[in-house]
């Protein structure tokens, strides 16, 4: 099956495409735009410094104008690590996007479990009905197997990768594939270094961007790949992953062992 197919993102019950979308890369509204069309509707946007794009905040009230505000799904993205600045840069977050509501709240980046006092305010924001769901982003995967028992986060943003793969034995395998929180990766191509010529193995041409968000997209447990632009030229190129599959074992092998080169290490 294609990726241009959408998928349920877990509990929040939400039709989104296989692609997300962020915010804090360049790209202009017309590639935010296009990226909808070919049905990417889950957008990231950052409360304050670089997540606050002026193009996707431009393409979002763009799309919410033409009437596209349910087929959407905006997430706000949150680093204040304080309730009431969470409050605060959420509220105007939504402001500045036109919008009454947002339907993620992400909380990020957190090495731990929030304080009881910061998912206090995230449910608050919830109960007054600002926000649909509540998120939270971290690269340390073992934490999300124990919220996944909690029930309290809906969306987990996890680091997924072909040279980062511990996920696959630490956080996937203990979370619910039923009714359990939509699972959404980022830094599919390690910041880049899995495109760099000198960091491949003798012989190996470079990976493309598409190469890892197939990668990605192609664990079972991964609902959404979040993609992250400069130009309209590269969201085009990226978007033709949606044309393609699952990678075979054979694929999936070779990315691996590029992975592995890059990391210097196995499944880290």
């Amino acid at each position: 099956m294609a990726f241009s197919e959408p998928v349920i993102l877990g509990r929040t019950q939400l039709k989104a495409g296989r692609l997300g979308i962020s915010s804090s890369y360049g790209a202009p509204a017309q590639a935010f735009e296009e990226a909808f069309e070919r049905g990417c509707n889950y957008f990231t946007w950052g409360t304050f410094f670089k997540g606050r794009s002026r193009e996707m905040r431009e393409a979002i009230r763009n799309l919410v104008g033409r009437g596209h505000r349910e087929d959407l799904i905006i997430a706000i993205l949150s680093y204040a690590h304080s309730p009431l600045l969470t409050d605060l840069f959420f509220r105007r977050g939504l402001k500045a996007l036109g919008v009454d509501y947002a339907d993620i709240l992400i909380l990020g980046y957190f090495p731990r479990r929030p304080s009881q006092k910061i998912i206090d305010g995230a449910l608050a924001l919830k109960d007054k009905g600002f926000v649909r769901f509540v998120g939270l982003t971290s690269h340390h995967r073992k934490l999300f197997p124990d919220l996944e028992g909690e029930g309290i986060f809906d969306v987990f943003h996890i680091r997924y990768n072909p040279a980062h793969r511990g996920a696959e034995t630490e956080t996937f395998p203990y979370l619910k594939r039923e009714g359990g929180a939509g699972v959404v990766s980022f830094m599919a191509t390690a910041r880049g270094g899995l495109l760099k010529p000198r960091k491949m193995p003798p012989g190996e041409p470079p990976l493309t961007a598409s190469d890892c968000y197939r990668f990605v997209l192609s664990h079972p447990s991964v609902d959404i790949c979040m993609t992250g632009v400069k130009n309209i030229q590269q969201m085009r190129e990226n978007m033709a992953v949606l044309d393609q599959g699952p990678m075979t074992d054979e694929e999936l092998s070779r990315l691996r062992r590029i992975g592995d080169h890059v990391s210097g290490k196995k499944a880290t």
